[in-house]
């Protein structure tokens, strides 16, 4: 790997005499990891729809995830997260596509350490630079239950990503907006916490990104500084007083790490409550990653701008389109979702959305100040007589087994599936309507029986396009 003189004059200098080791390790393969989805909800649907089953514990086991003779060892610092001894071709496995893992870098995974020494209650949570998701399907994970993460992106293709990320990891206590960081600003002491995972230099990724070192300049790394600056500035209005901002980058030097963190701290207002944490390849397994966290300092009067006060505004000026159905759905919609009475029913432009109630007055507040891409639990979307049950419904971890009759399909048909091929045989005995098809007993999605055939209705945007050989 052929580095920069300039940059390994850097490196070196923050280093030391462990350059030599550094630079060996980027000569290594880079490591592969992947994130479990521990979905404590209920299983697949019975093959007709038929009848409860208990709540189980739906986290597929790594064998499954995986062609054979992949091995698997802990990440040590995450959850439910694993290496594997090389990478597979994930876009052919099914179980992918369904949501039941995410390939994460490890060292980024560290931000679960970050949340549980300092978040024990509900918060509601800002990734403020979110795509394409990884941290953000981390973050409903180990989030205290009740916590509502708002996920953020401000490039419009890569929103659309991330929502893909977060309906496939299948939890309604999220909303994926796409918006400029000062737009999110405008939520005055809003958020309990602020992720903000900002764009930068690029230089923990020169051994995954060998493309990263083409693009690599000081001239670089003093334009990623300074645009940090900004999207902190920007969003910074929008945590609350004594809230906690996490900052984290994946490249190594100062002016995007240390340099910025006392910046926030001198120019912004806060004082850091958990010191740098650096990783280099050479000394854990994965990638450069720096993280730290700072709360922000609380205002000179106390009784000016409290959390308190900022919830009690959001309702206020409310001109929202949506309007609440809750209690019973006169569309019969009670009986997709398990614990429907948890959750608030919003219909516009005839589709229809499930909020967790908790969350239902922030939705509203959200919406009429941000561009929202998807929030909850997507139902489906009126024509005629007819309800579409959305995609994001049959991923969904509130999910009611008695919803839908499922059709379990073999590797080869899953995979047919999910290029949106039609699916060559139905079993007669399943009725006509809206099927959910499976695989290994996590769900796919949908297609609909008309009888002599059937309509797959798989994402047209989501499909898989590369070839599958024999």
């Amino acid at each position: 790997m052929e580095l920069p003189e300039i940059f390994i004059s850097r490196t070196k200098a923050l280093l030391g005499a462990e350059w030599e080791a550094f630079e060996q390790a980027l000569e290594e393969t880079s490591p592969t990891s992947i994130r479990l989805n521990q979905r404590a909800s209920p299983p697949a649907p019975s093959p007709q729809g038929e009848g409860k089953k208990p709540v189980q514990d739906r986290t597929p086991q790594p064998p499954l995830l995986v062609e054979r003779g992949q091995g698997e060892r802990l990440v040590p610092w995450a959850s439910n997260a694993y290496y594997l001894d090389s990478r597979p071709s994930f876009t052919l496995d099914p179980l992918f596509h369904a949501g039941c893992y995410y390939v994460q870098e490890a060292s980024s995974m560290f931000l679960e350490q970050v949340i549980n020494k300092h978040i024990s209650q509900p918060v509601k949570v800002l990734d403020l630079c979110a795509a394409p998701g990884g941290k953000s399907t981390q973050l409903v994970s180990v989030l205290p239950e009740g916590s509502l993460l708002v996920a953020n992106e401000v490039i419009r293709s890569r929103s659309y990503i991330l929502a893909e990320n977060l309906i496939k990891w299948g939890n309604p206590h999220t909303i994926v907006t796409n918006n400029d960081p000062s737009a999110m600003g405008k939520l005055d002491n809003f958020f309990d916490v602020i992720v903000a995972d900002v764009p930068c230099s690029g230089e923990g990724m020169f051994r995954k990104d060998p493309g990263a070192i083409h693009e690599w300049s000081i001239h670089n790394v003093q334009l990623c500084a300074e645009r940090q600056r900004r999207i902190i500035a920007d969003g910074w209005p929008a945590l609350r007083p004594g809230g906690l901002l996490i900052y984290s980058t994946c490249t190594y030097n100062r002016e995007e790490n240390e340099d910025n963190i006392a910046w926030i701290c001198k120019e912004l207002g806060a004082e850091i409550t958990e010191e740098p944490h650096r990783f280099m390849p050479h000394r854990t397994k994965g990638e450069g990653f720096f993280i730290a966290a700072a709360k922000k300092n609380e205002p000179l009067n106390p009784l000016k701008g409290t959390l308190a006060n900022a919830r009690n505004r959001k309702g206020a000026g409310s001109k929202s389109p949506l309007q609440g159905v809750g209690g019973k759905s006169p569309l019969g919609v009670e009986s997709w979702l398990t614990n429907f009475s948890d959750f608030s029913i919003f219909s516009e432009n005839n589709t229809f959305t499930a909020i967790p109630s908790i969350h239902s007055d922030d939705y509203l507040f959200l919406k009429n100040r941000l561009k929202i891409v998807t929030g909850g639990i997507p139902l489906g979307e009126m024509k005629g007589k007819d309800l579409i049950p959305a995609h994001a419904l049959a991923l969904s971890n509130f999910l009611s087994p008695a919803a839908f009759p499922a059709l379990e399909l073999d590797k080869e048909a899953a995979l047919n599936y999910l290029r949106k091929e039609a699916l060559q045989e139905i079993p007669p005995e399943l009725p006509k309507g809206y099927i959910i098809v499976t695989y290994l007993g996590h769900p796919l999605g949908f297609i609909k029986n008309i009888g002599n055939r059937a309509n797959n209705l798989y994402p047209q945007e989501w499909r898989i396009r590369m070839k599958i050989s024999g």
